[in-house]
């Protein structure tokens, strides 16, 4: 269970990623300035906000190059240098992994204008979404019955268990 006083310094290091997401960053600089290890820090951080801190620096990084590259003034290599990454290559990849598309193809795509879109509403839609990897284990389907079918009367109830269910 994490404390109060380690949440309070977990959002503070979230805070500073938000507002220094172009500096140079690593997780042992983070978890010195919140007073934990390394492994307590990203540990604390994943049970806090759903995803590691490299994860989570590195979407706010891609949500920032989406608005960089909609400007279509600067190059794919002047973007990735502008929100932090040193190496072109890792950051293609990440980008297409979150958006789906690469950088220069999201660059060159018309995304309209935005007019009448205030700047908090646009965000909100193009944030980049991380979808799982392929084969990763994602929670059944609701079955629901059939037209006509009866419902069952009574209901088991099992013991969370974390991680994927058990192959059969």
């Amino acid at each position: 269970m994490t404390s109060l006083e380690d949440l309070v310094r977990l959002r503070r290091a979230r805070d500073r990623m938000d507002r220094d997401y172009a500096q140079p960053l690593d997780v042992p600089a983070l978890a010195r300035a919140a007073l934990m290890s390394s492994g307590h820090f990203s540990r604390s951080f994943r049970a806090a906000f759903g995803e590691t801190p490299y994860s989570y620096l590195m979407t706010r990084r891609i949500e920032r190059a989406k608005a960089l590259l909609r400007r279509g003034d600067l190059s794919v290599t002047e973007v990735c240098f502008a929100v932090g990454c040193t190496s072109l290559g890792s950051f293609s990849s990440r980008f297409t992994e979150l958006v789906g598309e690469s950088p220069s193809a999201y660059r060159s795509r018309d995304h309209g204008d935005g007019a009448g879109i205030p700047a908090c509403v646009a965000k909100i839609y193009t944030r980049p979404v991380r979808t799982p990897p392929s084969g990763a284990w994602e929670p059944p389907p609701v079955r629901t019955p059939a037209p006509g079918a009866e419902e069952p009367t009574s209901v088991r109830i099992e013991e969370a268990r974390p991680g994927p269910p058990p192959v059969a």
